[in-house]
């Protein structure tokens, strides 16, 4: 039977594996395709996770799990909480970075930072995966769009990664990345959780993305271009609009 979940996670899982290998910014340069990229992540975070994140509401406001039912607003409280656990983490790695120790251990430091960073994303790989594989009720041009817009988003953080520590990257950090994809679409064939507690693990993710499309993806004002931006803004919000 056709299941789009396992396939879009597969080609996602490729994504993270030899997307990096591509010469695209060869020729597209590198700040006019990440203007592009947030604008499309940034049309998918208001049109497709903010209406989802309401819809989620809808599904536990009846459920029986524990402590969820007496709070209002349940998703937006957990997409609060995905948003602060890992934006903790980020300050955590900012913390380390910033101190001042000899040089073996500024290189211990900086190898904690990239292990932090490559075990949150791992376990949002995971999570994403393993909710693909409630998608076999969208329709084929939903799960393109999709794809699209989860795509661009680990290339930009496939590139952001490789910056600090491309070696390491390359060898052992994009293949944990790519068999936490794997790990979770596993999960999502042999386990299935109600619709309660899918949105809640949509909300916590939610929160994730939204902090990492506006902390990553939004390019500074140093390092951008506002026409691809809105190029991929604009095209992404007609495509899902129609």
């Amino acid at each position: 039977m056709f299941n789009p979940g396992l396939i879009l996670a597969i080609a996602l899982a490729l994504v993270h594996g030899f997307a990096t290998r591509l010469p695209i910014f060869t020729y597209i340069p590198r700040f006019r395709w990440t203007s592009f990229a947030g604008g499309v992540s940034l049309s998918y975070v208001f049109l497709e996770i903010f209406p989802e994140l309401s819809h989620a509401q809808e599904e536990l406001q009846h459920s029986e799990i524990f402590l969820v039912k007496y709070l209002e607003n349940h998703v937006y409280i957990l997409a609060l909480i995905g948003l602060l656990v890992f934006y903790g983490l980020d300050l955590l790695a900012l913390r380390v970075k910033t101190s001042q120790p000899s040089i073996a251990e500024n290189e211990d430091n900086s190898l904690a930072i990239f292990w932090i960073h490559i075990s949150a994303f791992a376990i949002l790989n995971a999570i994403m995966s393993y909710l693909l594989q409630s998608l076999s009720d969208h329709s084929l041009i939903a799960c393109i769009l999709f794809f699209v817009t989860v795509a661009l988003h680990l290339f930009i953080v496939d590139d952001n990664l490789r910056e600090h520590q491309k070696s390491l990257y390359d060898k052992q950090g994009r293949w944990l990345l790519v068999g936490a994809i794997i790990v979770g679409a596993v999960i999502g064939q042999v386990t299935h959780l109600n619709e309660a507690a899918v949105s809640i693990v949509w909300s916590f993710l939610a929160g994730s993305i939204i902090l990492n499309v506006l902390k990553r993806e939004l390019p500074d004002e140093k390092d951008n271009c506002f026409k691809s931006f809105l190029i991929g803004a604009g095209i992404f919000a007609v495509l899902l609009l129609s």
